[in-house]
């Protein structure tokens, strides 16, 4: 098991039954790749758990799945600024008593911040993103944990970014975070090496999403990649396909749309 980076198909086509009987629980499943990913998960058969703050866009994201004819999925409000360790124990509670297991958690909720030199970085804003970014992956993977146990072969999958993984100047509390994301990630593969819980990470690059809309304004948002086009290899990771990936740093390099003048 190596730390490596490695690049997921972007090609990848699942099976329409790729997650029959699966639960995957997704957070920022309102928007972006979060959204792009539930809609892709339940159209291969998984129920797919929905977490947000965004209810009205959780009920889109519930429709989307509807439409598409995957499993009823669940709605679970919840604001990830403001959740203690006991909010995240009661959904995994209520994960294990209404749906019986879990195969799959997505870290993809995230918050930018303001991007600044750290000499002047807001103080609460450095608390608000980490919080976010780094102390509620850790509080509901820690509650997760038993119930991915008891489920079998499981996927862990943490959505990165390259300024986790390098340093870059003014990315402050955001990039802070996503470092300290692999650092976790690293940390419970290796915990869990003698599991059948598979964890990784993933930079999906330059894609089409809210968030990187306020980080790059200036940016042409029609020459990225669309979200679900992330989702379709992302699938990888959650299904039987990806079982042999594990304490991965995994990155996409996505075809971007032709732009006809």
């Amino acid at each position: 098991m190596t730390a490596a980076s490695q690049v997921l198909p972007a090609d990848y086509q699942p099976r329409p039954d790729l997650l029959k009987d699966k639960v995957i629980l997704i957070t920022g499943a309102a928007d972006g790749i979060g959204h792009a990913l539930a809609v892709a998960a339940g159209g291969c058969g998984a129920t797919v758990v929905l977490l947000d703050k965004d209810v009205r866009r959780l009920e889109l994201t519930y429709d989307a799945i509807e439409k598409a004819g995957g499993p009823q999925p669940a709605i679970y409000p919840l604001n990830l600024e403001g959740a203690n360790p006991d909010d995240h124990a009661e959904l995994a509670a209520v994960v294990e008593r209404d749906l019986g297991a879990l195969h799959g958690l997505v870290h993809n909720a995230a918050s930018l911040g303001k991007p600044a030199p750290i000499d002047i970085y807001d103080i609460e804003a450095w608390y608000r993103v980490l919080q976010v970014n780094l102390s509620a992956p850790f509080l509901l993977t820690r509650a997760c944990l038993p119930l991915l146990r008891k489920s079998g072969e499981a996927s862990v999958l943490f959505m990165s970014d390259e300024v986790g993984r390098r340093g870059k100047a003014y990315w402050g509390a955001y990039g802070v975070t996503k470092s300290g994301l692999e650092g976790f990630m690293r940390i419970l593969a290796v915990e869990l090496a003698s599991t059948a819980i598979r964890v990784n990470s993933v930079d999906p690059g330059p894609v089409r999403t809210a968030l990187r809309r306020s980080a790059y304004p200036g940016e042409d948002a029609q020459a990225l990649p669309l979200p679900a086009q992330a989702a379709q290899s992302l699938l990888y990771l959650l299904g039987p396909d990806g079982r042999d990936l594990h304490g991965q740093q995994l990155r996409l390099e996505l075809e971007r749309p032709s732009i006809r003048a």
